[in-house]
């Protein structure tokens, strides 16, 4: 098993690797590493899981810190998928997040998060409001 770290901050993250990871993962939508920056420091929770100091996962959620929270940018490196790193993240957000119900949406993990014990609630929607990162 690899020697993988967990931490809850973001402190130290190469925001320009995580963003050229991202992209070669397939897994970028357009932030600048510094919108990346950003939109992870502005996060009521954060979690990045490490390999030799190379960011390899990540996941961050949104809260009111009463009641709601909604979980985004959960991604592992397509090298470590399938070894509980995405299930540590959301864990990890979670013991962050008690008594909030946490909501997310997903493209293709489902079966992932039904087995952490989420299920299907309601209809996801989305609507960008302006112009997605008020340029494209």
């Amino acid at each position: 098993m690899f020697d993988i770290t967990f931490s809850q901050t973001t402190d130290d993250i190469d925001w320009t690797r995580l963003k050229d990871d991202l992209m070669a993962d397939d897994f970028d939508n357009g932030r600048t590493p510094d919108e990346l920056r950003r939109s992870f420091e502005n996060s009521a929770v954060v979690a990045f899981a490490r390999h030799n100091g190379r960011v390899i996962g990540k996941a961050r959620a949104l809260s009111d810190g009463v009641c709601n929270a909604y979980v985004v940018d959960v991604w592992t490196h397509s090298g470590y998928r399938r070894r509980g790193i995405a299930s540590r993240l959301m864990r990890l957000l979670e013991e962050r997040l008690a008594g909030q119900h946490v909501y997310l949406f997903t493209d293709d993990a489902a079966a992932l998060y039904r087995s952490l014990g989420y299920r299907p609630q309601g209809t996801g929607m989305s609507k960008v409001s302006g112009r997605w990162l008020n340029r494209f």
